[in-house]
């Protein structure tokens, strides 16, 4: 199967190649029908262009096409449940497992099962089951029975040779970080296409364009795109853990000891899982691979002092590298020069470094000092312009700030303009996730108390109103022909993607932290499958739900399989051998609205030691119609009826929120959260609070383009008739989104 396909399927779009030398067949032949019907009954439309160039294409190309709709779909993985008809409750007790766990202890009588478990009568109705429910070992299987129950068609785009070498530049270019997503995509871009001719615009993108550089052989040419010691160990440190930032190794091994803790302490593996982590961690290079990285800190386009300013912050880790690199040896030999002189002052510790300077004067309170080093370094003034604010006073900080916003990224100066508001506000708790960890709450600035609300509304002005002039000076700037522009109204509801980002990969249409998804009928169908490819054993994942009331709260999972409004298929804690194994809860968002829920976080865990295990996939369902259960296996998988799903590649997460159902508003609203937790209840539902709050206040696509418009004097019109088009479908390109982030 062409790759490309993959690439071309998550912007809801279909590459296929030699387009425009195709010969034209007006008459839709046989199986274009057959396989325009099978995407069908997979919720999948196809536009006039592409119906007319996938007539062109052979049988077999049309072949591999549904076989890959059908693997993303997840169409031939296991989707059976443990309950048969679970929208009906069995009427488990506590009592029933009580019982059943001391007739299994004494050997008692009853109906004794394939995993050797004895259920004793009048305990759980073993008719209704599909495995054991003592131990949640599944035994029968069936396949997805349900589809084409989707109330609507996902409209699917002809994507050429054109668009898919757009998209490649898109990615390299785009002016904030890629999600899993997009590097996913662009790993697989890099394999097949030639690098063009651009700049690259992150550092996180620049690690995948070096990594092909190195896999293709060619060091010399990775040497050209490294910029600073820092570039080499972002690479060193992704070839090592698979981490596109630098996550420091005390983090990858706490948490890999957290992870493996259990809330029965004599289950738990944490001792064992911390000093597996740090084995993993050690660093062991071969002689080739130390002579490049030597030659690539020699070669490098700075003076050594600088080089070393840069590499302090990361001092410990360094030092490691240094070692294993035989670094110290290299420097020894002719020609390595740079390298001797940049280890002598490393080691000697003979530099100067700027961060120091700085907080050394800001503790003297020395104003002008603290700023004039400052406005050396724009984009580090901007990270820190709120906190200096509060420190030295609002106008003499930001009348600094004003002379180099203009040298400020553009992704940095909207999020100064997205989160003033919530920063200057006193009592209001952020929600933080720091590199490797997981999401956390903290506390407002301990300064703000000392300014009164006057002051503080004064502050958030002055950072709007100079963020936004600075933006209108940028867009003024463009030459432009344009007289006139339309924006959809559906991108006032799609956020510009800056700051958060998704860390798994969305195989279907992807889409945005913090996009709002309106709920069509009455019901919200959660599933998570995983385990596909995977030996049985025992791996226990959890689908669980938190019910938010105005002073209560419920839970409905594998402890609580009903709770009001919410129905749970059954817990499964042993996968069968390759083909996996599932779990949902029906949502019934009328019952939630009557009894005046406000909202309903979707979370999964992994139960077991460990992480979320690699390649679950958890998503929802949504139509405008009631849809069905299997009455024979209980299967409700319906690819038709998937509204979003994501596929967990993560290997560092215990627990994720993956959506937060909006009762009242009838939405769910796509944001990923991590956080540490066996099981549903340690989720902190403060931090699922403060994330709405900031994703709320996020800049949206529609709105960046309306500061476009009122800058270049170009009238908005209601209709597609324009110059400038700006629609959902462009949109789906986050990465072309970022080209309107002008610096």
């Amino acid at each position: 199967m062409n790759p490309f396909i993959t690439v071309s399927l998550r912007q809801k779009a279909i590459f296929i190649p030699n387009v425009e030398n195709a010969t034209i067949n007006k008459t839709l032949r046989g199986t274009t029908s057959v396989l325009v019907a099978n995407l069908g009954k997979l919720g999948y439309g196809v536009s006039e262009p592409l119906l007319h160039a996938l007539n062109q294409t052979t049988p077999a190309f049309q072949a591999n096409l549904l076989e890959k709709f059908r693997e993303v779909m997840g169409v031939n993985k296991n989707w059976t449940p443990l309950v048969k008809g679970w929208d009906t409750p069995t009427g488990e007790t506590v009592t029933d497992h009580i019982i059943t766990f001391f007739v299994n202890v004494f050997e008692g009588r009853g109906t004794t099962l394939p995993c050797g478990h004895i259920i004793p009568a009048n305990t759980f109705p073993l008719e209704r089951y599909n495995g054991c429910p003592f131990c949640g070992t599944p035994f029968e299987f069936g396949k997805v029975e349900l589809y084409g129950q989707g109330s609507k068609l996902k409209m699917l785009e002809l994507w050429t040779e054109k668009e898919l070498k757009n998209f490649f530049k898109d990615l390299l270019t785009s002016k904030t970080a890629l999600d899993a997503t997009q590097i996913d995509s662009l790993k697989i871009l890099l394999k097949e296409l030639p690098l063009p001719e651009v700049s690259i615009g992150m550092k996180e993108t620049l690690m995948t364009v070096i990594d092909i550089c190195i896999e293709q052989n060619q060091p010399e040419k990775a040497q050209a795109l490294f910029t600073s010691p820092t570039d080499i160990l972002r690479y060193l440190w992704y070839k090592h853990t698979g981490f596109l930032q630098i996550i420091e190794p005390k983090t990858i091994i706490q948490r890999h000891k957290n992870n493996n803790r259990h809330t029965v302490s004599l289950l738990g593996n944490s001792a064992k899982a911390k000093l597996a982590a740090k084995d993993a961690l050690k660093l062991k290079y071969s002689r080739k691979t130390s002579s490049m990285v030597a030659h690539w800190l020699n070669n490098l386009p700075m003076d050594a002092e600088k080089m070393c300013e840069m590499m302090h912050p990361k001092r410990g880790m360094w030092v490691r590298f240094i070692r294993a690199l035989r670094l110290a040896e290299y420097s020894k030999r002719a020609g390595f020069e740079k390298l001797k002189e940049m280890m002598d002052l490393f080691y000697n510790q003979v530099y100067e470094v700027w961060q120091g300077r700085v907080n050394q004067f800001r503790l003297r309170m020395d104003q002008d000092n603290t700023l004039k080093l400052l406005k050396q370094r724009p984009g580090l003034f901007a990270r820190s312009l709120f906190a200096n604010m509060l420190w030295f006073g609002s106008e003499p900080v930001v009348e600094a700030f004003a002379e180099v916003i203009d040298k400020v990224p553009a992704r940095l100066v909207f999020t100064l303009n997205m989160y003033a508001e919530n920063y200057f506000t006193k009592g209001f708790n952020r929600v933080v996730k720091p590199l490797g960890g997981v999401s956390k709450n903290i506390p407002a600035n301990a300064l703000l108390p000392l300014y009164n609300d006057d002051q503080l509304d004064e502050m958030k002005s002055a950072v709007a109103d100079l963020c936004l002039v600075a933006m209108e000076k940028r867009f003024a700037a463009q030459e432009t022909k344009s007289k006139t522009i339309y924006i959809d109204p559906i991108l006032f509801k799609m956020p510009v993607s800056i700051g958060d980002r998704s860390d798994n990969v969305q195989d279907l249409p992807s889409a945005l932290m913090g996009t709002r998804f309106p709920i069509e009928g009455d019901t919200v169908r959660l599933f998570m499958q995983w385990g596909t490819g995977l030996p049985a054993q025992h791996m226990d994942m959890d689908l669980s739900c938190h019910i938010a009331f105005a002073s209560r709260m419920e839970f409905c999972s594998y402890s609580s399989l009903v709770a009001t409004g919410c129905k749970h298929s059954g817990d499964i804690r042993s996968i069968p051998n390759q083909i996996g194994t599932a779990e949902y809860i029906e949502i019934n968002v009328n019952e939630l609205r009557k009894a005046q829920a406000k909202y309903v976080t979707f979370t999964c865990n992994a139960y077991s030691n460990g992480s979320i295990t690699p390649n679950l996939v958890i998503g929802w369902m949504n139509t405008r119609f009631p849809m069905k259960i299997s009455e024979q296996t209980g299967v409700a998988y319906d690819p038709s009826c998937v509204q979003y799903q994501v596929r967990v590649t993560n290997s560092l997460a215990k627990g994720m929120v993956f959506g937060v159902l909006d009762v009242e508003a009838k939405e769910v609203i796509w944001l990923e959260m991590p956080f540490g937790g066996q099981v549903v209840q340690g989720l902190d539902t403060r931090n699922i609070e403060s994330m709405l709050k900031k994703l709320d206040s996020k800049l949206s696509v529609g709105n960046l383009l309306s500061i476009k418009a009122n800058a270049q004097k170009l009238q908005v019109l209601e209709t597609p008739e324009a110059d400038e088009v700006y629609t959902q479908q462009w949109a789906m390109n986050a990465a072309a989104v970022t080209q309107l982030l002008v610096d």
